[in-house]
């Protein structure tokens, strides 16, 4: 008989792509999902990952039985789901996956409000890219995800995902101090040109938004410097080396130097609560997202400079 642990590890490789994602998805090391795999192929006789250069690849009796191990794993959530339904409290593991200002700024008060609340509740944060999470909360990798979108770049939702919004989060154009915007009441995108730009990386969604928008206010925007985090920007800035748009959630006080300013009109991005339809009993699930949207008002307070 297949053990269902093993088959967790081979689907969480499929999913991930690779042994050392799939063991921090899951809580263990990649030793211990090397070993599940090697057992499981033991007990198939069949060969399931194969070296490719530095990583591995799915046979394709991999695949298949990946596939079914995500069929089997939807079945035991649903038995789960039942249970804790019956029982009325949250119990049990919650795997959630927020993006970097959310799992700093927002998460960690919610998780340790569960935890007092709900000893029998064991919830686990990875920290993970809004299109990334919104894909593995849909292949059933990741029970609720915290994601969010722009208004020009709008996040999509599978099939099978259901959401709830948590609230706007403000962004603030940030600018060295005796810059020309420095003490402005508000400025227009129109004005935003010629402007050395410090940003996040190409392919997250706050490096595509900054494009977008700029470009439609008619500039090409000069990229100088990217960085994956807000607080590397706002020091980048504080070193007048340019300027940067960055979220008010998980900013943190700004470094001396550097000096808000409004956009008119403000960027918004939105903030949501993904999970799967087949979860939405769950009370651990109703339960992290009203505890969420509780701590949302705070958290999207900006902390004083």
């Amino acid at each position: 008989m297949l053990d269902l642990q093993r088959l967790r590890a081979l689907h969480a490789v499929s999913v991930h792509g690779t042994v050392g994602a799939a063991a921090l998805a899951l809580g263990y090391t990649p030793s211990a999902v090397s070993q599940q795999i090697a057992k499981l192929e033991r007990e198939t006789r069949t060969v399931l990952l194969e070296r490719e250069g530095r990583g591995v690849r799915l046979t394709d009796e991999a695949r298949q039985l990946a596939a079914t191990a995500q069929e089997l794993l939807a079945i035991v959530e649903r038995a789960e789901t039942a249970l804790e339904e019956r029982r009325g409290l949250p119990a049990g593991r919650l795997t959630v996956a927020a993006f970097a200002s959310a799992a700093r700024g927002l998460m960690p008060a919610v998780l340790a409000e569960l935890g007092r609340r709900h000893p029998a509740l064991d919830a686990r944060l990875t920290e993970l890219d809004p299109h990334l999470s919104v894909d593995l909360v849909a292949k059933g990798a990741v029970d609720l995800a915290v994601a969010h979108d722009w208004d020009i770049a709008p996040l999509p939702v599978p099939p099978g995902v259901e959401q709830a919004f948590i609230g706007d989060d403000l962004c603030d154009l940030l600018v060295p101090e005796g810059h020309p915007f420095a003490g402005r009441a508000a400025v227009r995108r129109e004005e935003l040109g010629g402007e050395r730009w410090i940003c996040q990386p190409p392919g997250r969604v706050c490096h595509d938004w900054l494009l977008r928008t700029l470009r439609a206010a008619g500039h090409e925007p000069d990229l100088v410097h990217q960085a994956d985090e807000n607080p590397t920007l706002a020091a980048l800035v504080a070193a007048g080396l340019g300027v940067a748009l960055i979220p008010r959630l998980g900013r943190g006080p700004l470094p001396a130097g550097v000096v808000e300013v409004p956009l008119d009109p403000m960027p918004v991005r939105r903030l949501y609560a993904l999970w799967r339809t087949g979860a939405a009993r769950r009370p651990a699930i109703a339960e992290t997202v009203r505890t969420i949207t509780t701590h949302w008002p705070k958290a999207s307070t900006p902390t004083p400079s």
